[in-house]
Parts: structure tokens; C-alpha cells; sequence
């Protein structure tokens, strides 16, 4: 690596902030010094905590810098060749006694667009099985099914985060972005400045919250009714868009009769949400011109979740609020490559490009570019929650690429409990989490800064994260592991470990579908600071640009250029530009960056309205157990903790777990600040320090679930499946709570 400045993005949360890393000159090898890229748009130069403190999770004193094998009970160092070959031996032993679908794959939504789809790959070409799904199900699954019912397409916003302060309303549903990705606090302050309002709709009273116009804090799990609610009084009102409900849309009658049966005094009952407070929020979404619905994990985790999010989107519909400029529905992707990761072949029913497995077509164009017969590819298999239910029974070994399911699956005590009852696990990850420790087998692979792919942030937007420093000397690539075992499995080409390569095989097998990054090449993102999907390529023959190959992208020193700015057509959902007027090079597409302006993605380019009901959670309080529990996250850590909790300043803001609780509460149970509470649900039990403040509703507590041991908030969580995305009920279920010994 030279001694430059490489533009790269951050490995955590889903805005993917742009940053520039320089080797340092002093200190240890691995060492970078981390400097502003006010160039790209998204962030604008600002990082939070977690991506400022970023490059320390590189120190070698910190990651994994050695392949480990158990013997006799222990982890201990061992060669790259030991390791893979114990690793296909074990995968082979267990295929040839118990069949393919004995075999397990688990991946991530860190991972880039590059590991994942050689992931799914790996898994249906080499291994023969259907049992592969990444922890990406408990990210944004229920506002994608959401998204594919109404729209026919799932893209996280349908818009840049540069259209947020333009519009005119924002209802946030359920994040609280002033913790999860501090840097978009921006795009609502800057609403807000611009005059337009902010609706927070949160059983708590988070630092976005305290940012709105209207906190509509609602009983955890009702968030259903609410949005049923308001679309009830936006029809007694006189609010809805009779003339774009009729060219744009169709299933409205249904969903009006569904709506008109939830009226505001029953909505009222449900939620604790007052009637004026429903109808303030009515007329400050509606008054605009123009107007979004954003929704992140608390109405999407949920048993329900598929049916909340379309109730939302409902709203949208019948205000005429979607595919509108300025307008629409989006969901704010939580993981790194959330939105990439489920689009390319390693979630448990889909091929690359975001085609579905059980769709005959799809499983020929896919098997033609992997150079199989479309018959061995093996059809949907379990999904998230399911396949890990399922270890030590149907499934013997799993390969787990990228993921920490004994901190962040719910019910997480019976999670780890199968994993330990496994015949053999195989870890791939940067330090030694809590699965990890658990593997026969764990694999140091490469990180961010240390290896160049792709990741497709929230909006859509396919980006370039760039390799600047070399690994440690005992760090592999995840790209490597599959070749390695792919070729001890008797497969000795389709897996190659050059990125590029495998993004340019991506291309041919994601073109034509819903998803589309056929047009995209390594040299445009480079050159354009990302390229939105889809982008299809003008020619199935050419390269997306006209000239650009695989191998012929610099990583190292290539310029960026800003984004095009807002009044360009090439920002806009048009259509492809005309060929080139000599005739040698088809013009590229400019990506699409704002979708369903012309028409939604369904056969008839009408949005679909989809009828939908309150119902209860699948756990509602009782005697027994009568406060509910919701979970979150908080701006130091980052999902399972795995990485943060091994940064110094993030464990000093955020040192550890803890319980949320309302004075009220807290008077009842004789709790005085820092006391020790035990919660216990059904399924387990969390010991963690009492944290009183009015900001939460009295029958309510909140844990955060980034730590393992007795304060982890998933032993207690619900895994409950919404019938459609299959998400776990991670948002709401029914504890007690019990002080249990003096202040800590």
C-alpha cells in the first residue's frame, strides 16, 4: 500500500459515512490515521463515535491474526492448510452420512456485496444445500416484504437522504437515528430549519424524539393500530387523494373498509395515543405538499411487522405520498450492507439480483452464469431463526461467515444451547466473539480497511469501499476461505479471490433482475462516488461504461468526483440516455436514484393497497409477567458489540447493559438508580443496573442488546415469526421485573 490517502467507507451501520485512511507513518504496522471526505454526500464529512474509533478494531493486539482448531477441549493456534482442511473434512464427513441439507451456511449483513453473493454460491453449487440465511432476516425482513406486496420492489428509501429536508413532514417510525447513525440527524434537523415537521412516533422519549415537532409514544407492539388510526381519520377527514388513488393504485376499497374499522377512540384504547394527538398528527402529515413515512427495527421486529409496515405504507398510498418527488415510503436499513446483502443469493430464497429461488427463470439465468444445470440447484430452506432452531438436529454443521447470533438471536440462551449441541461450527469473523468461542474451527479473515469490495447503502446506493493497509500476516480473506474449501470439495473453479472478478461475475448474474447491477463496474463507482440500483447495462454484450473490464480499476489512488447535483437528469428516475451518436459505445445508465416516479415495479405499474388489522402481540402481559420489555441500541456500541466492545472510548461511554424504567415503575419494585433488576420472561432471565427516567412509558422497560453474559437482553426476547418475513418478535414481549440485591 502506498503512503496515501484512500477513500473508503465505515465498516458499521448502513449510511456507510465516507472517511479517508492514510497508513501512519509511526506505530505499529496496521496503523491508520482517519481524516474527514466532506466529498461524499452522504455524510458530508461527519462521523459519530463508532466510525471515528473504527481503526483500532485493526490493531493486531485486538483482532485475530491466527487460524484456531479446538483440541482437547481448547482453542489453539494452527496453519491456514490445518485449519480449512479439518473445516472440508468435517463439511464433507457430515454431506456424505446425513446429505446436503445437513450442512448449514449463516452469513452476515456486513458483508460485502462480493463475500455474500460467493457466500450463496458456496452454498448451492458447492455444499448442494438450502439451508443458508444471514442475520440480515433480523435487520429490515418485514419492510422488504412490505415493500415487495405494495411496490413490487424492495429498496430501503426509494430517494437519496438529500430529499428528506426538502419535503414537507416526516413521520419516523420507531428509530432513533440520533443514536443508531448520528450523521443523518442532519437530513431532520435541516427539515425542520427548512419548515418543514418531524413526527417521532416511540415508546420512549429518545434524543431524536426530544428533536420533534409530535412524540407519539405508543404501548410497545401497537404500532399497527396507530398507523390504522390515522388513515381512518385521514378518510373521515376528507384527506385522501381520490384522483392518484385511482390512476396509481388499486385495492383501495379493501383497505379503507379495514382502516374505517379502527376509529380513533379504539385506537386510543390500544395505544395510550390520545385522539387530538392522532388528528395533530393527521394534519401535519397532510398539510404539506409533500410528505414520508420512514420505519426502522421497532415496528418491523415484530410478529406483525410485514402487516405494520404495509398499514404505513397505506398511509402513504391513500395521501398520495408515494412515488411522488419528495414523497414516500422508505425504511432506514439498520446493518452495513443490510440492503446488498439480501440481494444477492445468500438469504434463504432468493438468487443474486434479488430473484427469487423458486422461479424457474431465475434458477436458469443464474444456473447459465455459474455454469450449472438449473435442476441441481437445491430451493428455499429455512430462514433465519428456523435454521438456527434447527442446529444439532436436521442441520449438523454450520459455516458461519460475518455473525454473532449468541448476543443478537432472540431467545438467545436456546440459540447458543443448539450451536454447542452442533457436530462441528466453523467460524469466519475479525476477532473472537461469543460464537466464535464456541467453533471447532475459527478463521481470521480480512476487514474494511484491509480489503476492497462493495456495500449498497440504505438509499440504494452501490459504493466502493477500497482496500488501504495491508493484513496481518496470518489473515485470509473470506474470499480465499470459499475458494480454499470450494477446491477441497472438489470444485476447483467459479470461486476466484480477486473482488473484482467476483463483482463482475455479480453483474452477469444480477442483470435482468429486480436488483440490476449489470451497468455498474468498479471504475464508475470510483468515478461517481456510487452508482444507485438498478443500473442495467446498455448492451448485454458490452461493459456497463462501453470500455471498463474487470482489472482495469486502481484501487489505490483513484479520484473521486462529488455526486451530481440536485437539478441533474442523471439524479432522476429517467430512462437510459440515448446511444452514443457515432455508434461505438452504448451511454451508460445513470442509475436510478429515485424510484416509482413513472410507474411502481407490479405487472401493472400500480401500487397495491394491502387490507390489514391490529391484532395483539404474540405475547401480550399477564399476571405472571406484566411489564413489557423493548430492546435497542445505543450510539457507542454497534449490534452484538462483538467489535466496539473492544474499543476503549466506546466502552467508557457505554461500559454496559442496563434497564430502562419509568419513576412509577421503579416506586413499585422499591428501585433507586443503579440497583441491580433482574427481568424474566418465559425464556430467560437478564441481571442488569436500574437507569430511572420519565422518557420511558410506565409500563415499559428498555434493555439495550449489545452485550453478552447475565445482562443479555436477547436471553429474554421473543422468537415469535411474522408469517411472511419470518422476523422474530424481537420489539415487545412480556416480562417481570425484580430488584435483586444493593446498589452495584
Amino acid at each position: 500500500m502506498q503512503n496515501t490517502a484512500t477513500p473508503t467507507h465505515c465498516p458499521y451501520c448502513a449510511l456507510q459515512c465516507g472517511m479517508n485512511l492514510t497508513p501512519a507513518a509511526d506505530g505499529p504496522a496496521g496503523t491508520v490515521v482517519l481524516t474527514e471526505r466532506a466529498d461524499f454526500p452522504v455524510n458530508r464529512g461527519a462521523l459519530c463515535g463508532k466510525g471515528r474509533t473504527a481503526p483500532e478494531v485493526l490493531s493486531s493486539g485486538v483482532r485475530l491474526t491466527s487460524p484456531l482448531v479446538r483440541t482437547g477441549g481448547r482453542l489453539v493456534p494452527a496453519t491456514w492448510p490445518e485449519a480449512l482442511d479439518r473445516i472440508a473434512g468435517a463439511l464433507g464427513s457430515v454431506r456424505e452420512e446425513h446429505g446436503p441439507d445437513a450442512l448449514g451456511v449463516f452469513g452476515g449483513g456486513g458483508l460485502t456485496n462480493e463475500k455474500a453473493y460467493s457466500l450463496g454460491k458456496f452454498a448451492r453449487v458447492v455444499l448442494g444445500t438450502s439451508q443458508i440465511d444471514y442475520n440480515g432476516r433480523f435487520c429490515m425482513s418485514s419492510a422488504a416484504a412490505a415493500g415487495m406486496k405494495a411496490f413490487g420492489l424492495d429498496r430501503g428509501l426509494p430517494f437519496p437522504l438529500e430529499d428528506i429536508p426538502r419535503t414537507g413532514c416526516v413521520i419516523l417510525v420507531g428509530s432513533n437515528p440520533a443514536e443508531t447513525m448520528p450523521p443523518s440527524l442532519r437530513y431532520f434537523t435541516e427539515l425542520r430549519e427548512n419548515g418543514g415537521t418531524l413526527i417521532v412516533i416511540d415508546p420512549r422519549r429518545t434524543k431524536t424524539a426530544e428533536q420533534a415537532d409530535l412524540h407519539l409514544a405508543p404501548r410497545p407492539g401497537t404500532d399497527l393500530a396507530l398507523a390504522l388510526g390515522m388513515l381512518h381519520l385521514v378518510v373521515a377527514e376528507g384527506h385522501v387523494d381520490q384522483a392518484y388513488v385511482e390512476e396509481r393504485t388499486s385495492g383501495w376499497e379493501e383497505a379503507r373498509a379495514a382502516a374505517m374499522a379502527h376509529w380513533p377512540e379504539y385506537v386510543e384504547r390500544i395505544t395510550g395515543v390520545s385522539v387530538p394527538q392522532l388528528r395533530e398528527a393527521v394534519r401535519m402529515f397532510c398539510e404539506p405538499e409533500a410528505a414520508m413515512v420512514l420505519t426502522a427495527r421497532g415496528p418491523e421486529q415484530q410478529a406483525k411487522g410485514t402487516d405494520t409496515v404495509g398499514a404505513w405504507i397505506n398511509l402513504c398510498l391513500a395521501t398520495g405520498r408515494a412515488g411522488r418527488p419528495l414523497s414516500g415510503y422508505g425504511c432506514l436499513t439498520g446493518q452495513g450492507n443490510g440492503q446488498g446483502g439480501r440481494e444477492h443469493g445468500q438469504k434463504a430464497d432468493q438468487l443474486p439480483g434479488y430473484r427469487k429461488l423458486d422461479d424457474p427463470e431465475a434458477r436458469r439465468h443464474v444456473a447459465e452464469v455459474w455454469g450449472v444445470d438449473p435442476d441441481s440447484l437445491p430451493g428455499p430452506g429455512r430462514s433465519a431463526y428456523e435454521l438456527l432452531d434447527a442446529l444439532g438436529r436436521d442441520v449438523k454443521a454450520l459455516l458461519l461467515m460475518g455473525s454473532n447470533p449468541v448476543v443478537s438471536a432472540p431467545r438467545a440462551a436456546h440459540v447458543e444451547e443448539r450451536l454447542r449441541s452442533l457436530d462441528f461450527l466453523a467460524v469466519c469473523d475479525v476477532v473472537l466473539s461469543e460464537t466464535a468461542e464456541l467453533a471447532d474451527v475459527v478463521l481470521p479473515v480480512t476487514q474494511w480497511a484491509e480489503e476492497t469490495g462493495t456495500t449498497t447503502n440504505l438509499e440504494g446506493r452501490v459504493l466502493l469501499r477500497r482496500q488501504a493497509i495491508t493484513p496481518p500476516e496470518g489473515v485470509r480473506s473470506d474470499l480465499y476461505v470459499l475458494h480454499e474449501l470450494a477446491a477441497r470439495l472438489g470444485v476447483d473453479k467459479g470461486f476466484p479471490t480477486d473482488p473484482e472478478e467476483v463483482f463482475e461475475e455479480l453483474r452477469r448474474a444480477s442483470a435482468g433482475g429486480a436488483a440490476d447491477y449489470s451497468g455498474i463496474t468498479y471504475r464508475r463507482l470510483a468515478e461517481e462516488n456510487g452508482v444507485f440500483w438498478p443500473c442495467p447495462a446498455p448492451d448485454p454484450g458490452a461493459g456497463a461504461d462501453g470500455t471498463a473490464r474487470a482489472g482495469e480499476y486502481d484501487g489505490e489512488d483513484a479520484a473521486l468526483d462529488a455526486v451530481p447535483p440536485d437539478d441533474d437528469p442523471a439524479r432522476e428516475d429517467a430512462a437510459p440516455p440515448a446511444d452514443d451518436p457515432a455508434g461505438e459505445v452504448p451511454a451508460p445508465h445513470p442509475g436510478t436514484p429515485r424510484l416509482f416516479l413513472d410507474r411502481f415495479a407490479t405487472p401493472d405499474g400500480r401500487a397495491r393497497f394491502v387490507p390489514v388489522a391490529h391484532r395483539p402481540s404474540a405475547e401480550e402481559p399477564d399476571a405472571d409477567y406484566p411489564v413489557l420489555l423493548t430492546t435497542g441500541r445505543v450510539v457507542s456500541q454497534y449490534q452484538s458489540g462483538a467489535q466496539t466492545r473492544r474499543v476503549a472510548e466506546l466502552n467508557k461511554a457505554a461500559p454496559g447493559p442496563f434497564v430502562e424504567l419509568h419513576p412509577r415503575l421503579a416506586a413499585r419494585l422499591g428501585a433507586a438508580e443503579g440497583d441491580l433488576l433482574a427481568v424474566e420472561s418465559r425464556r430467560g432471565r437478564a441481571v442488569a443496573p436500574a437507569r430511572i427516567t420519565a422518557a420511558i412509558r410506565p409500563d415499559t422497560v428498555f434493555m439495550p442488546f449489545h452485550w453478552p453474559g447475565e445482562g443479555r437482553a436477547n436471553s429474554l426476547t421473543n422468537p415469535a415469526l411474522d408469517p411472511t418475513s419470518r422476523m422474530p418478535e424481537f420489539k415487545v414481549c412480556a416480562v417481570r421485573v425484580e430488584t435483586v440485591r444493593a446498589k452495584r
